[in-house]
């Protein structure tokens, strides 16, 4: 079944994991992430933390809604058996806004380029295995205004469709600020705008 279009899933908290093949070593490390700038900072963290491995490659997915943007980085493994087959644990376990970062220290001995995609492809799949998958809601909030006597009609469409109250200022012209899932976004500026002298602003 086909998730809503306001959902996507993602990993609740970090997590690692660790694959050896040969005397070589993979660390895997999972992130959570909203934004390139976390992303480029991590790297960076993990590059001079381990400035002692062969190569600290990675793959991130990043937005909420289709299609995500995507990165990789081979880190001078050969082309296509390191980043490429990070990325597609993360596509196929169908992840956004997420990084994984594997570091490897060399063995000594060469695994090829099939070696290597096992060995790269596993090492994720042992940190997703340590992770947490939830669900997320694509949220919009919106503020708005009206006189009080409008107070009974406008709390009935909040509870009737469930909307979370972010923010309140009551007066004799009451300031409400809503959320709400985008997937209903249509049907309740439809119903607020109904009502006359309801102003509405969307601030997300």
């Amino acid at each position: 079944m086909e998730m809503a279009k306001d959902i996507y899933k993602t990993i609740q908290a970090s997590s690692e994991g660790v694959y050896k093949e040969k005397g070589s070593k993979f660390l895997s490390f999972l992130h959570p992430v909203a934004n390139e700038e976390e992303v480029r900072n991590y790297i960076e963290q993990y590059r001079r933390k381990f400035h002692d491995a062969r190569h600290v490659c990675y793959a991130w997915v990043i937005g909420k809604q289709k299609p995500y943007v995507t990165r990789s980085n081979d880190d001078g493994e050969p082309t296509g058996t390191a980043g490429k087959p990070m990325l597609s644990q993360l596509t196929s376990a169908g992840l956004t806004n997420v990084l994984v970062i594997v570091v490897r220290y060399f063995g000594g001995v060469l695994l090829g380029t099939g070696g290597l995609v096992i060995a790269y492809r596993t090492a994720v799949a042992n940190a997703l295995a340590e992770s947490v998958i939830v669900q997320c809601t694509i949220d919009r909030t919106i503020r708005i205004t009206f006189d009080y006597p409008l107070m009974g009609e406008v709390m009935r469409i909040i509870k009737e469709e469930k909307l979370k109250i972010e923010h309140q200022d009551m007066g004799l012209n009451c300031h409400l600020t809503l959320s709400y899932r985008l997937a209903i976004e249509e049907k309740i500026l439809e119903r607020f705008r109904l009502l006359l002298k309801v102003q509405v602003e969307q601030c997300s």
